[in-house]
């Protein structure tokens, strides 16, 4: 998968692919990030990214000619009708759709090329929405500067999941959300500490018993903290 991000800040991004799980991907060949200055894509002598809103209202709008500019300038087109089926163009928003495991798989399983454009300011303006954006996405009901720390958190939703990226092909398949719920109970070396025992399910070595322990206590956390979650569950308390 090759990934472009779009933003006014590229510092911002300094070294923060070069860790982890994105950092092996990025050596293994399974992905490319490249991050691009909009304001190389300004064509004004000060190289203006912004302007006030029409209708007044406080704040600053990202205008439209840098953003498809930068767009053109990578797929050849600014129209996403025209775009490859695997091409995903996405805007990070308040106003956009939830980021769930559910969208992080779809984008890792059906996308080889993918366009990240972060908003800033009071937003984008909405020519780029109407015509240049596939996705409108929201990292959560809350909002940010801008859409770079949202950016990060999309590309390593994204990164896990693609395949060899995690080094085992049933990791991500165990992951909270992947089914529904949130992930079990983990333990560790020693089976004891501080009088805490690690429980005794987890030593027999019985799969099966494990399996369902594991079930329960996902069920069991999922319904202590995130209750709305049990509706998509494969399975009920």
């Amino acid at each position: 998968m090759r990934i472009d991000v779009f933003t006014i800040f590229p510092e911002f991004f300094g070294q923060v692919f070069d860790f982890g799980i994105i950092r092996r991907a990025k050596l293994a060949g399974i992905v490319e990030i490249n991050v691009h200055d909009i304001r190389e894509f300004a064509t004004d002598k000060h190289r203006m990214v912004d302007d006030r809103p029409f209708g007044g209202g406080d704040g600053m709008v990202l205008k439209p000619e840098p953003i498809f500019a930068a767009v053109e300038h990578l797929l050849g087109r600014s129209e996403r009708e025209k775009y490859p089926p695997s091409t995903r163009v996405v805007l990070l928003t308040p106003q956009g759709t939830p980021l769930k495991q559910a969208v992080s798989k779809s984008i890792a399983e059906e996308t080889e090329r993918l366009l990240i454009i972060c908003g800033r300011y009071e937003g984008v303006d909405e020519r780029v929405n109407e015509t240049l954006v596939t996705d409108e996405i929201s990292i959560g009901d809350y909002v940010l500067s801008g859409g770079e720390p949202a950016a990060v958190v999309l590309i390593d939703s994204i990164v896990r999941l693609l395949p060899d990226a995690l080094g085992s092909e049933t990791s991500a398949e165990n992951d909270s959300f992947s089914d529904g719920l949130l992930d079990y109970p983990h333990y560790t070396r020693p089976a004891e500490f501080r009088g805490m025992q690690v429980p005794e399910v987890l030593l027999n070595g019985n799969h099966a018993e494990i399996e369902k322990w594991r079930r329960e206590k996902a069920l069991e956390k999922t319904k202590l903290i995130r209750k709305d979650l049990l509706e998509g569950a494969n399975g009920e308390m």
